[in-house]
């Protein structure tokens, strides 16, 4: 999920935001930060709305109050989201954004909300939100000394102002000299900022080396490759040799044995991947280590299936057994998943997607309806349950679910595509020609490549 700008948000977020601006502008600050919040609600990944909320609590904090009883007044309440957003973070890192940020609406400077907006972002593989709370971080603690490293190293790698990070560590440095942390970290620095400005175009085809750039070849390649996100084969094959070097004299490291993990996944090794998964499993509980033992294996039956012989007389059967078998690991494991958070409602919503996918529509029903009650989920859920009822012929219940469904919809983005294409195909369902396709007609007016919207619609015009 790469950062938005303006002109790539929906349209009726742009018009939120707008509102929000302007009632900043006016020193509103109450109401901007709600129109702040439903915007990055709606989307995320809009970085410029962040810091434009940022701003907006700042400057309302400026307003209200000083001294002790302002620090009283901003820590009140706070304890309760902030449990709130680390519970999310594990099942839902967006609605941990969300919860993070009205932790800020009433302290802006509160570092444990920071952070979860840290981990939340790169769980969401938005790098710049995340530098973004590190920057806030560093601005509100100067001298913390592992916040301005981890600062540093994330402007490195993500393409942020390096020469910035360099700034921050020198600072540090004069807090605390001879540190051997901040020396190492400030090396790290200046050889990644050598690396970019010499330029490593070379390097990827063979026609160079580190030793050209560095004496420290393996600390040159580390800083080149690691964050690297298309990576050439080769590459893959190189970083695999470090990485199993590195943990054969690194064996407790746990980021190694990961990292090392998703490399052999990638050069489908899911044998190898999936023993270093289990490992880090049994060295400390990490729900996301589950999550990763789920995809990896879900991965691996579909390689399996990539390597069937098209050709083959029963290839057809192959595939079907392999994909049961995919089907019925996920099921189990979601399964599971639910047990063991059992008011998990994204848990409950990804089980009833595969109750669903199964054919399973009594379960997926109740599972659906229960992560309906999920905020980020809702909609989703109720698009999932009115095809439910569809299935079983109950299609006055799936017209409603559809259109209660659409009143909570604003914009028109694919989803809600996908809400009016489903009302028009029960609409149809029940005979209900015409009003049916008024709901392509929707459709036809903005996209007429959507699904077989242009069929449904020019048949109906050729038909009269």
């Amino acid at each position: 999920m790469p950062e938005k700008s303006l002109n790539e948000i929906a349209r009726d977020a742009r018009a939120l935001y707008q509102k929000a601006v302007e009632a900043a502008q006016r020193e509103n600050h109450d109401y901007a930060l709600a129109l702040f919040c439903q915007v990055l609600e709606k989307e995320p990944a809009f970085l410029e709305c962040r810091k434009q909320l940022r701003a907006a609590q700042l400057q309302k904090a400026g307003t209200g109050g000083t001294g002790f009883f302002k620090k009283m007044l901003s820590g009140a309440g706070s304890s309760p989201l902030l449990a709130k957003a680390q519970i999310a973070l594990r099942r839902d890192p967006a609605e941990a954004l969300a919860v993070a940020e009205q932790v800020l609406n009433s302290d802006p400077h509160s570092g444990a909300a920071q952070r979860i907006i840290v981990q939340a972002a790169q769980a969401l593989e938005l790098p710049l939100t995340a530098m973004f709370a590190l920057e806030q971080m560093v601005k509100a603690a100067p001298k913390d000394k592992a916040v301005g490293i981890e600062y540093a190293e994330a402007l490195a790698q993500g393409g942020g102002d390096s020469s910035h990070g360099e700034r921050v560590l020198q600072e540090l440095l004069r807090v605390y000299p001879n540190d051997a942390d901040l020396g190492q970290a400030l090396k790290n620095l200046s050889a990644r900022k050598t690396l970019d400005e010499g330029g490593y175009g070379a390097l990827e085809d063979g026609s160079g080396s580190y030793r050209d750039i560095l004496k420290d070849k393996a600390e040159a390649v580390s800083l080149e490759r690691e964050n690297k996100v298309q990576r050439t084969e080769d590459n893959t094959a190189r970083l695999t040799e470090e990485y199993e070097d590195r943990l054969r004299t690194e064996p407790g490291n746990l980021k190694v044995a990961r990292t090392l993990a998703e490399l052999y996944a990638q050069k489908n090794n899911y044998a190898g991947a999936l023993n270093l998964y289990e490992q880090i499993r049994q060295a400390t509980p990490d729900p996301t280590i589950d999550r990763a033992i789920a995809d990896t294996t879900a991965k691996q039956f579909e390689f399996q299936i990539s390597q069937l012989n098209p050709f083959a007389p029963d290839h057809a059967e192959q595939v079907e057994k392999i994909q049961a078998q995919k089907n019925a690991f996920q099921l189990g494991e979601c399964q599971k998943r639910a047990e063991k958070f059992p008011t998990d409602l994204v848990i409950r919503f990804e089980l009833g997607s595969l109750y669903f996918q199964n054919g399973k529509l009594g379960e997926a029903i109740a599972e659906l309806q229960k992560a309906q009650n999920n905020p980020s989920k809702r909609i989703g859920a109720m698009n999932l349950l009115a095809q439910c009822f569809a299935k079983r012929k109950m299609y006055d219940m799936a017209a409603r679910k559809l259109q209660d469904a659409l009143k909570e919809k604003p914009g028109f983005d694919d989803e809600k595509k996908d809400l009016i294409y489903q009302l028009g195909c029960v609409l149809e369902a029940m005979g209900k020609r015409e009003e049916a396709i008024e709901q392509f007609k929707q459709i036809y007016e903005t996209d007429i490549s959507y699904r077989d919207v242009a069929a449904k619609v020019d048949a109906f015009y050729a038909g009269q």
